[in-house]
């Protein structure tokens, strides 16, 4: 039986699938963001039209929403709809360390206490 090469990734998906620096920290964030909704739609059992009524939106982005399309959903409107659900949303913004050209992008979900996504050191403007 032949072994196949293995890889190892980056820690950051969107940047090995070949997306810009950054692109993958945008999408870092906003898979984090999409994570935590869906997390909290589902935790609470809402139908779908319940859901749609909470977020002021039609039951086909909620639909959209569930099913992991982030296309058309902008980071400030993820936000908006964790908040509409009772969510806070924290960033915080620091210095990177010393010798590193660029800041890195990190998401957590604190309910699970775990990282979500890291990306690669990026530039996000």
């Amino acid at each position: 039986m032949k072994r196949e090469a293995v890889t190892k990734g980056s820690g950051n998906i969107f940047w090995d699938l070949g997306f810009s620096e950054e692109r993958s920290a945008e999408l870092i964030l906003k898979s984090s963001l999409l994570q935590a909704l869906q997390e909290t739609i589902r935790g609470q059992a809402w139908k779908q039209v319940e859901t749609a009524a909470r977020l002021r939106i039609d039951q086909a982005k909620v639909s959209k929403l569930l099913a992991g399309q982030m296309a058309g959903f902008s980071v400030e409107r993820l936000v908006h709809y964790l908040s509409l659900l009772g969510q806070d949303v924290e960033v915080t913004v620091r210095r990177a360390p010393r010798g590193q050209r660029y800041g890195t992008v990190r998401s957590k979900v604190s309910r699970r206490s775990s990282t979500v996504a890291r990306s690669r050191s990026e530039k996000v403007s």
